[in-house]
């Protein structure tokens, strides 16, 4: 059970994500829930969490307390939460900034024009991302983690998160390559956060998550499908990731061969 442990816990987490995202995106419309304000899909990843912790949960009750112990020594919860914040409206403002000079003018869409208040739109994102990020960052990435280094966790995780999203597939492939680039740095960005950041881990991610999404609500128009903001967006999501990846440097800890073996017990 050591040497498989950690896989047959990705393999149900996984499994079970995408099958309740599907699902809850299929009743949504029967809901009467306004997608724009929220979308079911999102808690996918939590149901997932749910059954993980029905099958071990003391090993997913481990999970969830974030990366090994020793990962997080001198860490200073301050600071990188703030950059971790700071980072989504930089992220934002690079994507917006650069499309103003390729679209010939800003784009903005005024909060008050949204067909629902701006603040119930707000907390609903921000409810939502939480909803993903008990899943990609609270387990998945802690689980990865207990293998992998820094890096190559949030790769992977992002790169998940990104196929996750299935319905972009059906976007022209150099929009589905602009948001598979998003979603893998902006999880190196909470991977390499996480790995100095001890309390409010799924307050914090899921903030970074909504701050993004209401950013990029308000100015930008990937979601009609347009190729050329997403690729700005993915682009800007790579910038930060670099600037968190140098950063970062020598300071960020690989997990030893032995505190890995441990923490799949």
């Amino acid at each position: 059970m050591r040497s498989w442990g950690w896989k047959a816990e990705a393999g149900v987490f996984l499994g079970v994500a995408f099958v309740a995202a599907g699902v809850f995106g299929a009743v949504q419309p029967a809901t009467g829930i306004p997608p724009e304000v929220v979308q079911l899909t999102q808690f996918g990843p939590a149901v997932a969490v749910l059954a993980l912790a029905v099958l071990w949960p003391a090993r997913i009750r481990r999970r969830l307390t974030g990366t090994p112990r020793a990962d997080t020594r001198g860490a200073r919860a301050g600071a990188p939460a703030g950059w971790l914040l700071l980072t989504a409206p930089l992220i934002t403002a690079l994507s917006a900034g650069a499309y103003a000079l390729v679209h010939a003018g800003p784009v903005f869409t005024d909060p008050r024009a949204l067909s629902h208040p701006f603040l119930l739109v707000a907390l609903a994102q921000w409810v939502g991302a939480c909803g993903e990020e008990l899943g990609w960052r609270c387990l998945l990435q802690p689980l990865l983690r207990t293998r992998f280094g820094p890096l190559t966790a949030s790769v992977l995780v992002g790169l998940v998160w990104g196929v996750w999203h299935v319905g972009v597939f059906t976007r022209p492939p150099a929009y589905a390559a602009g948001f598979l680039a998003a979603t893998v740095a902006m999880s190196v960005v909470l991977g390499l956060a996480l790995e100095r950041i001890r309390k409010g881990r799924l307050l914090l991610t899921g903030g970074f998550h909504a701050l993004v999404n209401l950013g990029m609500l308000l100015f930008m128009d990937e979601e009609s499908g347009a190729v050329v903001p997403m690729l700005l967006f993915g682009a800007a999501s790579l910038a930060a990731a670099a600037l968190w990846a140098v950063r970062a440097g020598a300071r960020t800890p690989g997990v030893t061969i032995a505190a890995a073996r441990h923490s799949a017990l």
